[in-house]
Parts: structure tokens; C-alpha cells; sequence
């Protein structure tokens, strides 16, 4: 059976224009759809990377544009108002913005909800070009005390000024001249005084992060380059980065335009707590964390911190508490949740298994996880127009041995919540971790309910 997201690309844009308002689309959506990748997978952003708006920072957790036009598309009733409660990089939004349909989502994450923010209300990009000008003559002033930035930062993010042992190996994120100009950079934009100037430049700032440090990010955390003592990086390289990105969204502003999409509401905070206040709705389309032990802060370490979203330990564990039980990098609250069905089954295995789990507490997560989920999808339920469906795109985990059937086990969840089960279609296997071998064998599944 063909699936709504396997049709080929210029299928999708020819029905975004049936699915759109024509009052409101924009003008650019066909030229920006077709800028999608043709055969890049739908539920990832690997492909699509390049893709305008989406190129102002690498996100590789979300999935495509093509696959929300498929969705919207699938509905069995025009969707006039769509919400993401797990927005990331606002592929959503800005999908639904581009084709007319308000649009509003939920961003735990300060940073990316920002580059949601960034995206959805951009400046033009004579503004942008204009602003970027102000930014690098007010760094050039020198009139920034960064010492106090630098003191807030970890410890291993700049290069020590004391000596080491000769043939120790100290290692540290960043070169001193490196971070001392992102921090300059940093105030200096701070202080431009256009609001939307202002959180793009921070954004586009955020996306030199990672290509100006010593490490890359990828997984879990993060992991030192190849040679990295050899790689010197300079304020020159972070200046040529730095403008390399403005560049990039300028000419996209320029083509595309910033005041010509549909109008979308961001709420910051905690999916748990927010999903309650979205309003009515007629659509969800969402990919929530998978219960995969990522703490999915942990990804963007660098960016929060360098760009002053957190700024001490406390700060930083607000933020983790605030997210799906999705991992157990801090100790959340024991679920309260008296497990059923195949979710019962799969815990007591787990618990069972707890003497071989890399950490003792990941039954308690899945538990948590679950509940976590079921706050949310009853909140949605409550919030759907008659007949109105959830997308979903969820990834399954295994622990010792033990196959947690996310997908499954959501159903039974959802389902006892008021949902109808519509379809649980795979979309493709995703690779397991390093001790369970590697291999592509946990499925992706997108799961579309109903509201009865």
C-alpha cells in the first residue's frame, strides 16, 4: 500500500497548492518547496539541509517539508489552524507558514525556539544586511568586558592560560581568540537595537558554533576532532564564518521575502505544561523525542552556553527537568503512572533486566516517558476539531536486549485517550546503538489518530 508520504516531489508541491489558502500562502511556496530534496528520506532533515530558511542552522533531528505537505495533505478536511507541541527547528511552523495555515507550536529548548522565532519573523533583508554592518562596527569599538562572560562559561570551553606537563594533553573547545571573538560578536549583537535583526544575528551567530570549536557534535554529545590541536582557530575564521551566514540568509530573505508568511504562535516551555494551552486546532503534525536516552539539550551544549541562554549548573538543570523523560542525565521525579498492556510488559522485562542496564533507572524513564506522552495526546485530543487527525513520527529504543515498541505501545495509549487508531506505517529502520551492535533495526513508524 502506498503511503501519503511516498509520492515523488513535484506531486507535493502540486498539492500544496490545493491544501494552502489562497489568501494567505505565500507567493514563494512552489519556488521553495522545489528547492526539497527529491529523494532525501521524509522523516529526516538529512537532504534538506541546504534548503532555505532551513539552512540557518544544521538541525539533524526533524523531518521535511514534503512530509508536512503530505500530511496536510492526507486530511480528510481542509486545516485551517495546525500545531507541533515538540517544534525543534520549526519545520512545521514554517511549512504551515509558508502555505497560509496558522500555525502553533511549543519549544522547550530557548535556542530553538529562537531560531523558530527567527524564521517565522525575520527580518527583511535590507534590514539584515543594514544591521549585520551596525553589529561588526560596534564589536570593532572594543567597549565589551568579556571577562564576565567567560567566567560563566564551563571550564572546558577555552584554552587555559597555565602551562601543562610537557606531552599532557589539556583539551578545550575553544581557542581563546576564538571565543574571546564570539563573545564580542555576542554583545555586539545584544545591543543592535532591531528586534528581528537581532535574534537572527544571534541564530546565524549559534550556527558557527560547532565549525569554529575543537569538537563536533554528533550523537549522544560530543567528540574531539581529528587533529584538533593543529586546527587553530582565529577571530578571522570566526569573522569569515560569521558573515558566510549572514550572507546565506540575506539572499534568502531576498528571494523568498520576510513579510510574506502566514501568521504563527510560539509558546516556550514545557510540552508537558503548554500542550493545555494551544487552542483550537484541526491538525497535529509532530516528531516528539524518542525514549532514547538523548537528552536532546545536551545536543545544543554549545550553542546555549556560548550565546547566554544558561549560565550556571541550576540553569542548566531547569532546562533538562523541563523536557521529556526521555534520558536520565538528571534525576526527574518517579512517574506516578500504574503501567497497562504492553507498556506493563515491557517495564517489568526491564525491571527484570535492571542488573544489566547501563543505568539503573531506565525503566523509571520509559514509565516517565509514557506518561509524559499521555499528558500530551490527551491535551491534543481535547484541542482537535471533530475528525481531526495526528501525524506522528516515533522511533523505538532498545535496552539490554529489550524492544521498547514506542509506536505500539503509543497506540494502546492513545487509543485509551479517545483516539482512533487510523494507521502505523514504518518509514524507514533507524541504527541501534554501538552495544546492541549498530544495525539499521528499529524502525521509525508515523502513526496518524484521530479524534472520534
Amino acid at each position: 500500500m502506498t503511503t501519503f508520504w511516498q509520492g515523488d516531489l513535484a506531486t507535493t508541491i502540486a498539492v500544496a497548492g490545493r491544501v494552502s489558502d489562497p489568501a494567505t500562502r505565500s507567493p514563494h511556496l512552489s519556488a521553495w518547496l522545489g528547492g526539497c530534496a527529491a529523494n532525501a528520506p521524509v522523516s529526516s532533515n538529512v537532504g534538506w539541509g541546504e534548503l532555505p530558511f532551513q539552512r540557518w542552522m544544521k538541525f539533524k533531528e526533524a523531518f521535511s517539508p514534503k512530509f508536512v505537505v503530505d500530511a496536510l495533505a492526507s486530511m480528510p478536511r481542509p486545516v485551517r489552524r495546525c500545531a507541533d507541541p515538540f517544534g525543534g527547528s520549526g519545520t512545521t511552523a514554517l511549512t504551515c507558514a509558508f502555505l497560509g495555515i496558522e500555525a502553533v507550536t511549543i519549544e522547550v529548548n530557548p535556542f530553538l525556539a529562537d531560531l523558530i522565532d527567527a524564521k517565522l519573523n525575520p527580518p527583511s533583508a535590507f534590514e539584515l544586511a543594514g544591521d549585520f554592518s551596525g553589529v561588526l562596527a560596534e564589536a570593532r569599538s572594543g567597549d565589551f568586558d568579556i571577562e564576565v562572560l567567560r567566567r560563566r562559561l564551563p571550564s572546558t570551553f577555552i584554552e587555559p592560560i597555565r602551562s601543562v606537563e610537557p606531552g599532557a594533553v589539556l583539551r578545550f573547545v575553544y581557542w581563546r581568540e576564538a571565543l574571546d571573538r564570539i563573545l564580542t560578536l555576542r554583545m555586539a549583537v545584544e545591543r543592535c537595537a532591531n528586534e528581528r535583526s537581532r535574534r537572527l544575528l544571534r541564530i546565524l551567530l549559534g550556527s558557527t558554533l560547532v565549525e569554529a570549536s575543537n569538537v563536533l557534535v554528533n550523537g549522544k554529545g560530543r567528540r574531539y576532532r581529528k587533529g584538533w590541536e593543529r586546527r587553530r582557530v582565529g577571530s578571522g575564521d570566526v569573522d569569515r564564518l560569521f558573515g558566510d551566514a549572514v550572507r546565506r540568509a540575506a539572499r534568502d530573505l531576498g528571494a523568498f521575502g520576510a513579510q510574506s508568511l502566514a501568521p504563527a504562535t510560539i509558546l516556550r516551555g514545557d510540552s508537558r505544561l503548554l500542550a493545555a494551552e494551544l487552542g483550537p486546532i484541526d491538525a497535529a503534525i509532530l516528531s516528539p523525542p524518542y525514549p532514547n536516552s538523548f537528552d536532546y539539550t545536551d545536543v545544543y551544549n554549545l550553542e546555549l552556553w556560548t550565546l547566554g541562554y544558561l549560565d550556571d549548573a541550576a540553569a542548566n538543570r531547569r532546562l533538562r527537568l523541563a523536557t521529556l523523560r526521555s534520558h536520565v542525565q538528571v534525576h526527574f521525579e518517579d512517574p506516578t503512572l500504574r503501567p497497562s498492556g504492553r507498556l506493563e510488559e515491557t517495564f517489568d522485562r526491564l525491571v527484570q533486566a535492571r542488573s544489566h542496564l547501563w543505568d539503573p533507572r531506565l525503566p523509571e524513564m520509559v514509565l516517565g516517558y509514557f506518561q509524559d506522552m499521555d499528558c500530551v495526546l490527551q491535551a491534543l485530543h481535547r484541542q482537535l476539531s471533530e475528525g481531526g487527525r495526528v501525524v506522528m513520527v516515533v522511533g523505538d529504543s532498545r535496552y539490554a536486549g529489550i524492544h521498547v515498541d514506542v509506536a505500539a505501545i503509543l497506540r494502546e495509549r492513545a487509543e485509551a485517550s479517545g483516539f482512533a487508531m487510523i494507521s502505523a506505517t514504518p518509514i524507514r529502520s533507524m541504527r541501534s546503538s554501538a552495544q546492541h551492535g549498530g544495525a539499521h533495526e528499529l524502525p521509525e513508524t508515523c502513526i496518524v489518530l484521530e479524534r472520534d
